[in-house]
């Protein structure tokens, strides 16, 4: 195998992954994800570089490939340059690539992400309104907003009781799907007559 030959390779393989990235992500096809940050890891994210980013990514990968092969095979098969700045040459092109892919996707496209707590989702405490009422021993609806959204949820009142329409509730308790809810104002009142 020529010189020529290898970073023709390079290229193709990069530019392959290039575009199997490019259309997996159009067409919503799931594929596993590479992290070599703390070794190899196949699944979701490891944090690796600013912002949680892993430098070696599939992104950065292609990038280096294609970079780095397409420069290498101009300069050796065209120009015939001597191989030690040829490599040179092509490692930094590759290097050059990769960074600014990395950059799009740390500064860019990661630029809002954040790791989620599952504190913020816990219905416990969670404040809301009836949008249906609760019948006696029965179950109503409970419209509420958590993390910046709108919800719904099945409520039931917590002594079994009858909670009418437009009632403010809270959750005190969230089982199997259904938010047991105390009336605001009983709830307040307590905390008021515990103080």
């Amino acid at each position: 195998m020529t010189w020529s030959s290898f970073y023709l390779i390079c290229f193709l393989v990069g530019f392959g992954m290039s575009a199997l990235s490019l259309l997996s992500g159009s067409i919503h096809l799931h594929m596993p994800h590479l992290h070599f940050d703390h070794g190899l890891h196949l699944g979701h994210a490891h944090a690796g570089g600013p912002d949680g980013a892993s430098f070696f990514n599939l992104g950065t990968i292609a990038a280096f490939l294609a970079w780095f092969g397409g420069t290498g095979y101009l300069l050796h098969h065209y120009y015939g340059v001597w191989f030690a700045v040829v490599l040179g040459v092509a490692t930094l092109s590759g290097l050059g690539g990769a960074s600014v892919v990395f950059w799009f996707l740390a500064k860019v496209l990661m630029k809002h992400e954040a790791a989620l707590d599952p504190a913020d989702y816990d219905m416990v405490g969670v404040l809301g309104k009836l949008s249906i009422p609760i019948r006696a021993g029965g179950t109503g609806e409970l419209i509420y907003t958590q993390g910046g959204t709108r919800r719904v949820s099945g409520a039931r009142a917590e002594s079994g009781a009858a909670i009418p329409k437009g009632v403010e509730v809270v959750v005190t308790r969230y089982e199997k799907g259904i938010a047991y809810v105390r009336a605001w104002d009983e709830f307040a009142g307590d905390v008021e007559q515990q103080a």
